[in-house]
């Protein structure tokens, strides 16, 4: 991976003088006030339904330019997506911290990412792509424009090759990173014994994407269990209309309410924003999808572990 693909362009030249005026939410001690606006990318208008704690942290989140090349072989191209526009997302919800992710479509030129990480401040930490030739002044880059981890998206493998997890995990190890994996969970089963060896901790997107019909019955989950037992994986509660057949998502409440049952202290919030998979029309509401976390975490604490305590452990954030 060339070394301009970490680098980029000096001064977030590409994403221009918007971007880098775009203020960080959350400078102060006490959380912002949600707002009710309208988004781009979200449905809806509303705010939370719950009060939502100081330093809470939307563990994920993609950004889109089409100003950055795609990948020749991406196949996921969404409408553009900035940190501006994220920005708004902040502001209704009453998050101050994220997690930028970068999607397939870039594969590993993560300039993008870079860029936006750099003119979103110390409130954002970043997911990198990268192949097994990444260079460890590469990774050094990457991990000073604060990523604290790679991903593997099985789903829509750009630039990386699953076989490639095992040796990097040792590097990523080294550096107090951790390794992200995307894909269904009869994608994840049939990648369970390579999963097994790595040797840096783990992190799981979208619930497992354990589909409600099958729920903690698919023999994946027992996957899960096992990995969540052994103390160095975690869970994004994110994506829960991945695979869901209700328009509010309940039929995926047993297996989110599992998952924190399993490993309350390694499990994290995430958006998803701005909801690559879905069609301009069909965006789903992210209040109601914060909301949804008051059901599958019922109590104050429980939530500030998840939204606070644990993002802060996962990524470096000072504890707040």
């Amino acid at each position: 991976m060339p070394r301009r693909t970490l680098l980029g362009l000096g001064a977030s030249a590409l994403l221009g003088t918007q971007l880098g005026a775009c203020a960080a939410p959350g400078s102060r001690s006490a959380p912002p006030s949600p707002e009710a606006l309208q988004v781009p990318h979200s449905a809806g208008q509303g705010t939370p339904n719950f009060p939502v704690p100081a330093n809470a942290c939307d563990c994920h989140h993609h950004v889109y330019d089409q100003r950055y090349p795609a990948h020749p072989s991406a196949t996921l191209l969404p409408a553009d997506a900035s940190l501006a526009d994220y920005r708004l997302l902040q502001r209704r919800l009453g998050l101050q911290r994220h997690v930028i992710v970068q999607p397939s479509t870039y594969g590993t030129d993560n300039r993008l990412l870079v860029d936006t990480l750099r003119a979103a401040g110390p409130q954002a930490r970043g997911v990198a792509v990268a192949s097994s030739e990444v260079s460890d002044a590469e990774l050094q880059a990457l991990h000073e424009a604060g990523v604290r981890g790679l991903r593997f998206n099985l789903s829509f493998l750009v630039g990386v090759r699953a076989d490639m997890m095992p040796a990097l995990s040792h590097r990523l190890a080294e550096r107090g990173w951790h390794l992200q994996v995307n894909g269904s969970a009869d994608t994840l089963l049939a990648h369970a014994a390579l999963l097994d060896t790595l040797a840096c901790p783990l992190v799981i997107d979208h619930l497992g994407q354990l589909p409600p019909a099958s729920g903690v019955q698919h023999p994946a989950f027992r996957h899960y269990q096992r990995w969540l037992d052994g103390g160095r994986t975690w869970i994004k509660l994110s994506g829960a209309y991945l695979n869901s057949q209700r328009s509010d998502w309940s039929d995926v409440t047993p297996i989110a309410q599992a998952l924190v049952r399993q490993a309350p202290e390694r499990v994290v919030w995430g958006s998803d924003w701005p909801h690559p998979t879905k069609k301009a029309d069909a965006k789903p509401d992210d209040a109601a999808l914060l909301n949804a976390l008051a059901t599958w975490a019922s109590t104050p604490a429980l939530r500030h572990t998840i939204l606070v305590d644990n993002p802060a452990v996962l990524y470096g954030y000072p504890r707040a």
